[in-house]
């Protein structure tokens, strides 16, 4: 049972106020509040008795203006920028990009000049929120106390850290971020059923993600994920605006054919329910243009890219190694699943019919505020939620290989913990490069932080111990911590990336992975071939220059020295080559180093008596 908040009336400006849990869905087109009353969630409606809010911001000179559709020349107005966040520069496809206003940015952040100030699309996020929960506490009349906010399962470090930044600045307590196919799940109750396997294909505005939950007795596994989160109905909408441009032989700079982008939209909610429709271009700042669209059209206008989202199904499957035939439930999420060619492909591939029954824009909302209302205390449901890493965590090492710590679909939130050691004799500090993807060189991977372990202790080469650990988070938040062994310094850092990566690039990572297998198995052979000859050379040389001359003939020295030189022209060549001069460098130092162990050993019982050293003594 939970415990009732007690606030002294004195320490408090109004001790009534009751307190709120709410779900957020912060969509690309539209966002969504919900929370549960009574035991039922419910989605929360605005002023307009609208449960969907336009995800769009408006700014004018000395106001903000959120959630309308207002057409004025005078406002400079964001929508869908959801797609941008996290995101820097060079990640925007300047094709279908356009923006009300300049912009600039860098490899971190882009920035907009709004009414020349700069702002980012973390902080026209927060507006979004701001707004979201300004209607929850109207309609509640209530303080909203913590919230649950929904992410695409694909969205990264990056993405995720941006929306819980956005979600600081709007002064909103978020209480866990939830991948939004396990919120549909929750939403239909799978979590009751004792073994499913679920997939979950969500189509929203700008975002496709498919995921595989494997639901026992109240537990919810994220067992493999997919998706693209610059793929969505945006980009249905994009494409039928190109085939109008193309077909009425257009020629439409980027804010005319914003407008025709802005038109289309309605078309294709048409063509969801007639077979034909009449497209009439008037009054949107082109010429004048009438012509019919079938659903047939439409349909082979949106198909590769319909395709696309059965192929990452299918790619997820293969991840979560399980046929077709073993699903046991699909839910359709998303506004764009209303789409009749896309429920129809859907249900095609798996060859069952998907769950519907929830309104597909509501579903993920709802999700959120039973999960809210879990993490409140307010219920006596007990849901544990696992999700996935999309892409393995990991480590540079010598050589430039990129050791991984934590494997991609590792379940979260985890820890784990690797040892490493020096590289040189009086090595005093240990740079660590945090990386991120699936090869196994350093520059074929993204990466995310890098931090300095200084201040260890002088010692030889190997001798030093630095544990170093991630920790996932259930947010998906990495932080990463070394801990040297001798003085238990620990220095950390929380990987916070203020830029993203695509699921194009996601993919393409993966795919590089197992292209390059082969290769990536030989060159990492070779680099740690080379590493290994490098560690040796400079033990050889660090002992010769301690007693080489003292324990060693001119011909015992002179020999060492050749296969040393021998070992260090090979570094550069084949791997067998390296290889074979190591282990002839070994072999010529076998009588030096047993020299070595007799001198210690003398040098240590000088002047000591034997009876010492007995079992009697």
């Amino acid at each position: 049972m939970a415990l009732l908040q007690i606030t002294e009336p004195a320490k408090s400006q109004d001790p009534h106020k009751k307190k709120y849990y709410i779900g957020i869905d912060l969509g690309t087109t539209n966002s969504l509040v919900a929370l549960v009353i009574n035991g039922s969630p419910t989605v929360l409606k605005g002023n307009n008795s609208e449960e969907l809010f336009p995800s769009i911001v408006s700014y004018k000179e000395n106001e903000i203006i959120v959630g309308d559709n207002i057409k004025d020349d005078k406002l400079i107005t964001f929508r869908s920028i959801k797609r941008l966040i996290g995101k820097n520069i060079n990640d925007i496809n300047s094709k279908n990009f356009y923006s009300p206003c300049e912009y600039t940015g860098d490899d971190q952040v882009i920035k907009f000049n709004v009414f020349k100030k700069l702002i980012t699309p973390v902080e026209i996020s927060s507006e979004i929120l701001k707004y979201l929960k300004r209607i929850a506490e109207e309609s509640l009349l209530g303080e909203i106390a913590g919230c649950v906010i929904t992410v695409p399962a694909y969205f990264d470090d990056a993405q995720r850290q941006a929306t819980k930044d956005a979600a600081a600045i709007s002064n909103i307590k978020v209480l866990r971020l939830l991948n939004e196919p396990t919120a549909a799940a929750i939403a239909y109750g799978l979590e009751q059923k004792k073994i499913s396997k679920v997939m979950v294909y969500d189509l929203g505005g700008g975002t496709f993600d498919v995921s595989i939950l494997d639901l026992s007795d109240g537990v919810f596994k994220v067992r493999a994920t997919g998706g693209d989160s610059s793929l969505g109905g945006d980009d249905f909408d994009n494409l039928l605006a190109d085939y109008i441009e193309d077909k009425c032989e257009l020629k439409l700079n980027a804010k005319k054919k914003y407008e025709l982008y802005l038109y289309v939209k309605k078309i294709k909610i048409l063509l969801s329910k007639h077979d034909n429709v009449l497209v009439e271009l008037k009054n949107i700042g082109i010429p004048d243009i009438k012509l019919s669209i079938s659903t047939e059209e439409f349909n082979l206008i949106i198909k590769k890219l319909v395709d696309k989202t059965i192929q990452i199904s299918r790619n997820v499957l293969d991840d979560a190694n399980l046929l077709i035939s073993e699903i046991n439930e699909i839910i359709l999420v998303g506004g764009s699943t209303r789409t009749p060619y896309v429920k129809n492909m859907v249900q095609d591939f798996f060859k069952k019919e998907p769950l519907s029954n929830i309104n597909p824009d509501n579903v993920v909302a709802i999700g959120a505020a039973i999960q809210a209302n879990i993490l409140s205390g307010m219920s006596t449901d007990e849901l544990l939620l696992l999700d996935v890493i999309p892409l393995s965590l990991g480590i540079e090492t010598m050589g430039g290989l990129s050791e991984v710590i934590i494997p991609r679909n590792s379940t979260i939130p985890t820890s784990r913990n690797k040892e490493y050691t020096t590289f040189k004799d009086g090595q005093n500090a240990m740079s660590i490069h945090v990386v991120q993807g699936e090869r196994d060189l350093v520059t074929d991977c993204r990466s995310l932080a890098k931090f300095v372990v200084k201040d260890i202790p002088p010692m030889l080469a190997g001798l030093a111990r630095i544990n170093v650990e991630f920790q996932v988070d259930a947010d998906g938040i990495l932080s990463v911590s070394a801990r040297e062994a001798s003085t238990n310094k620990v220095t950390s850092i929380e990987v916070k990336p203020s830029y993203g990566i695509s699921d194009s690039e996601i993919e393409e990572m993966l795919k590089d992975s197992f292209d390059n297998a082969e290769e990536d198995i030989s060159v990492r052979q070779l680099n740690e071939s080379i590493v290994d000859g490098k560690r040796v050379i400079l033990a050889i040389n660090s002992a010769l220059n301690i007693d080489g001359l003292e324990l060693l003939s001119d011909k015992e020295f002179k020999i060492i020295i050749s296969a040393r030189d021998k070992l260090q022209n090979t570094l550069g060549g084949k791997n067998k080559d390296i290889i074979k001069a190591i282990k002839d460098l070994e072999k010529c130092c076998e009588s030096y180093v047993s020299k070595r162990m007799n001198s210690n050993i003398q040098k240590i019982m000088k002047g000591k008596d034997i009876k010492e050293y007995s079992e009697d003594a």
